[in-house]
């Protein structure tokens, strides 16, 4: 018998599935959620590749497709906090203009 191994999608349907709803949500509601919505998403891909499932997104070695998915989920969440709330951004823009 041959040793003939299986493809297997992985998380790729439910992050395409996220991404799908997020889009929708900056289009359809509101960009603040679809934006936090992406985030969230694009965070639960590199939580779900860091536990050890790939599939189709496991394109490069593990730590980089996590510390790169973390960061970048991270900044879309933080963004869609920062985009109509002024009183964040000041705060924010405090601590690095000394």
């Amino acid at each position: 018998m041959s040793d003939i191994r299986r493809e297997s999608w992985g998380p790729y349907p439910l992050i395409l599935a996220g991404a799908a709803v997020g889009v929708g949500l900056v289009f359809l509601v509101d960009p603040r959620w679809g934006g936090f919505a992406l985030g969230a998403v694009v965070m639960v891909g590199a939580a779900l590749r860091f536990a050890g499932y790939g599939g189709p997104l496991a394109v490069r070695s593990k730590k980089t497709d996590v510390i790169t998915l973390s960061l970048f989920g991270f900044i879309l969440v933080l963004t869609s906090l920062l985009l109509y709330n002024n009183e964040l951004k000041a705060l924010i823009l405090s601590l690095f203009a000394r």
